[in-house]
């Protein structure tokens, strides 16, 4: 059984990082402990960091250090290899592979990555490795600029090489196919190669091939002058902007960097004013060249402007500047967030995600760990996906949050708020998105107001609440996105970014009400540790819970828990442990304890118990001997709000853990709350697990 799968190149800038992002991204939400490791790398770390090692340790958190990520140089490589040391290279790379091996369930590796001179034995050297390390391999061929059979023939080749040498081929990937061309590339390298082997045909991607501002600002060792703030401005054409103005503005891209001497101010203005045209592309950057700078008055009214593209200045002339850019081959940095997104977009469209898991037998490790928790929550959300309704519009946070959210295809969005407001913020942000999937409804103007008013009134008039104190209500967010959710209009409803608790709650509770037979809602939060995930309730809504609430609190979290795919192993936490202290607040837990066992007879549950006996084995064993849940508690619950609040606060901040919630128990349909100080992940988290619950119900 394989714990391990080798990702090599065919040809230069294949993109096979598109198969090692998006395969990263599957195997790290499946398994607790993924390596990735290159044989070898360009630079020692001391010299260049290499750039892709360092995206996906930055993206997927990897637990290894860098040094661990590679076992030779490129110069390491030629001096053994020149010295006819190649039995010590491939014992090194194998050492070092199985160094990581040993500790880790899964190692995805890289092949080599050789520029120039290297390119003449890669694909050789990538053939060697991966036989003696003996990983089955995943081959990339870059399929642009050629003709389907060339393409065809140049895999095939490939293919029968790797089998020639005994390693194992578990698919071949055509990488940046013209689309016009994908099926009958497809049809005709499915008949040429064994039923067992996979294929994928991906289509060419020109946002992960076009370079950012900050790589042109690299490659040609320019100098900024203005708009450095967007230097992750992507650049899909470049033009030579030295012709008249009228013709300059025809020619004109999306995305287009405009490369013009320094002294020609009028096609510097001219750019810049296209650039706030709503009648034009908008302009990726300009870059001034033949080391000419514009006049000063010209210089101060580009600084003056309220929206400055990046603009860079070179001292090389025009023509060598164009022919260097049209040299750039874009990579995909760690903080160029968009293009790990569209790479793990395009595997999970093109690639057969599951069948290379199926095939490689990748060990299924126990427990839950936060990544895998995580990707199983967005893999059961988009399941089948439900329209959640954000009432908090004019928070830039739930904005990119419904961007984010939108763009990995897990849910519908409603949001509240002024339309002008919202599409003028996401414009601000820079949020391109699919509004056939989202839609925006202002409360005050909605032509379903009345109605909503209506409804609210007919529920509450008994409670003294008039017609119009109804539609007076019906105008704040919160009880206009509940009345959504109440009448099935919207499955799921996600506030509280800048209202209260109770603010966010208080409709749910006046008419969304709770379910049958369920006298107290709570909540929990899902805490995503560096090496598990645990449940902590109630750490959101019961100040002061009583015996009763909080066994209520107890069998609801281990619920919820059993419901997202976790064993509950409930800890009734306290300040002692067992029979070892007395006084009112123990004897409550105790209390709830005991009717906990008494309504819930199978479930694993001890208290009172302490935080530390609850977590540590070590400390189980001299505290609790014996016990079910000490020392391996999933689900904690706190006596009290503010013991919760603060403990699950405390945790979040002092070890980096991820807190999914919190998430509202016993509604009749889902309405969840989000702290005022969340971060844009907790609310795109938060609306997951909201759309898990509207599919619950």
């Amino acid at each position: 059984m394989s714990k391990a799968i080798y990702i090599a190149s065919a040809d230069h800038y294949s993109g096979k990082s598109v198969v090692s992002i998006g395969l990263m991204h599957l195997l790290s939400g499946r398994m607790k402990r993924v390596a990735f490791f290159k044989p070898v790398v360009n630079h020692p770390e001391d010299v260049e960091r290499d750039v892709h090692i360092a995206t996906m340790m930055a993206q997927f958190g990897l637990k290894q250090s860098y040094r661990d990520t590679y076992a030779l140089t490129f110069d390491e490589l030629l001096r053994l290899s020149s010295a006819g040391n190649q039995a010590q290279i491939i014992d090194t790379i194998i050492t070092r592979y199985k160094a990581l091996e040993e500790t880790h369930d899964f190692v995805l590796v890289e092949g080599t990555g050789f520029e120039g001179e290297g390119f003449s034995f890669e694909f050789e050297a990538n053939v060697e490795i991966a036989h003696n390390l003996g990983i089955p391999m995943m081959l990339v061929c870059r399929a642009d600029h050629h003709e389907p059979h060339e393409i065809a023939n140049n895999l095939i080749t490939h293919y029968r090489t790797l089998t020639d040498h005994d390693v194992a081929v578990l698919g071949v990937v055509a990488n940046k196919v013209n689309p016009d061309q994908a099926e009958q590339l497809s049809r005709d390298l499915r008949l040429r190669l064994p039923e067992e082997v996979m294929l994928s045909v991906i289509p060419y991607a020109f946002e992960l091939g076009s370079p950012t501002m900050q790589e042109i600002v690299q490659a040609l060792d320019a100098q900024w002058m203005f708009g450095e703030a967007q230097a992750a401005n992507r650049v899909d054409e470049f033009m030579v902007g030295a012709m008249q103005l009228r013709n300059c503005l025809t020619r004109l891209k999306e995305n287009t960097l405009v490369v013009t001497p320094g002294d020609r101010a009028d096609v510097l203005v001219a750019m810049l004013q296209a650039n706030l045209s709503k009648n034009y592309p908008n302009v990726a950057g300009l870059v001034l060249t033949g080391g000419l700078l514009p006049e000063e008055p010209i210089l101060q009214l580009v600084a003056g402007s309220q929206q400055i593209v990046p603009i860079v200045q070179v001292e090389s002339d025009t023509f060598e500047t164009v022919k260097r850019i049209g040299d750039i081959h874009s990579r995909i940095y760690p903080e160029n967030h968009d293009k790990i997104d569209r790479a793990i977009d395009l595997f999970e469209r093109y690639f057969q995600a599951d069948e290379v898991l199926q095939r490689i037998q990748a060990a299924q490790p126990e427990g839950m760990t936060p990544r895998m928790f995580q990707y199983e929550l967005v893999k059961r959300a988009r399941a089948s996906r439900k329209h959640i309704v954000l009432p908090e519009g004019d928070d830039d946070r739930i904005l990119l949050a419904a961007a984010k959210l939108i763009k990995q295809d897990v849910v519908d969005l409603t949001i509240l708020g002024d339309e002008t407001q919202i599409m003028t913020s996401f414009q601000r942000l820079n949020l391109k998105v699919d509004f056939s999937r989202l839609n925006v409804l202002n409360p005050a103007t909605a032509a379903c107001f009345d109605a909503y008013a209506d409804a609210l009134y007919a529920i509450r008039k008994h409670k003294g609440l008039s017609r119009e104190g109804a539609a007076d209500l019906m105008r704040d967010v919160s009880y206009f996105g509940t009345m959504m959710v109440h009448l099935g209009e919207a499955d799921g409803m996600v506030s509280g970014a800048k209202h209260t608790t109770q603010h966010t709650i208080r409709p749910a509770l006046q008419f969304v009400k709770t379910k049958p037979g369920i006298e107290t809602v709570s909540s929990v939060f899902f805490m995503c540790l560096p090496d598990r995930v645990v449940v902590f309730g109630d750490c959101a809504v019961n100040p002061n819970p009583t015996a009763q609430q909080l066994a209520d609190i107890a069998i609801a979290s281990a619920q919820s828990t059993e419901r997202f795919g976790m064993e509950p192993r409930v800890a009734m936490l306290s300040y002692s442990s067992g029979n070892s202290g007395q006084g009112e607040d123990v004897e409550k837990v105790r209390q709830a304890t005991q009717l906990v066992r008494e309504r819930m007879p199978n479930l694993f549950v001890e208290g009172p118990i302490q935080y530390d006996a609850a977590v540590d084995p070590t400390v189980a064993s001299q505290k609790m001997p014996g016990s079910p849940v000490a020392g391996q508690a999933s689900v904690l619950i706190f006596p009290d709000l503010n013991t919760g609040n603060n403990t699950y606060k405390a945790v979040q901040r002092e070890t980096g853990a991820v807190a999914i919630g919190p998430m509202l128990q016993g509604l009749n349909k889902p309405v969840n709350d989000l702290s005022r100080g969340c971060t844009v992940d907790d609310v795109f988290n938060t609306v997951v697990i909201t759309a898990i619950q509207a599919q619950m119900n």
